[in-house]
């Protein structure tokens, strides 16, 4: 795997381990034009893991056409994140056990609403694995950091002063 940008593998591992927000996931279409999914994730070694409805359109690009691209990072200033290319494996019996474990770690456990409705429709699921074939990585916090500053105080879309 071919590593671009500031960070270190570790750093970028360590990154995404850490991060509780979705990885937006790029598809090729069927129509030929790219289809772009937000879809919880878990890193286990070089892979990324999602789950999804079998019947999605996410898996169906994805039987069709393995090739996808993927970015995790956060939408607030100042910005930084890893974003990659990938060739994606589908695994139908390892779905349910892939969204119990996103559950947990996006919710904490099992017991609300939501993640109860998740599970009713778990037998559906299915796993994607994602195995990343070059990362991006970018920060731009030190850089940003005034400019952030003032934006959060000034008008959105201007600086302050």
């Amino acid at each position: 795997m071919h590593c671009k940008g500031p960070w270190s593998r570790g750093e970028i591992d360590h990154f995404l381990a850490e991060a509780r927000i979705p990885a937006r996931l790029a598809v090729n279409g069927a129509s030929g034009h790219p289809v772009l999914a937000s879809l919880w994730f878990v890193q286990q070694g070089d892979r990324l893991w999602c789950a999804t409805q079998r019947s999605s359109s996410v898996v169906s690009s994805l039987a069709r056409d393995p090739r996808c691209a993927f970015e995790v990072a956060p939408e607030s200033r100042p910005y930084h994140g890893v974003r990659g290319q990938a060739r994606a494996t589908l695994h139908d019996e390892r779905g349910e056990e892939m969204l119990r474990l996103l559950i947990e770690r996006y919710l904490g456990d099992a017991s609300s609403p939501f993640a109860r409705w998740l599970l009713g429709r778990a037998p559906s699921e299915t796993a994607i694995a994602l195995e990343p074939r070059t990362l991006f990585s970018w920060d731009y916090r030190e850089r940003m950091g005034s400019a952030a500053a003032a934006l959060t105080e000034g008008i959105p879309g201007r600086l302050s002063g």
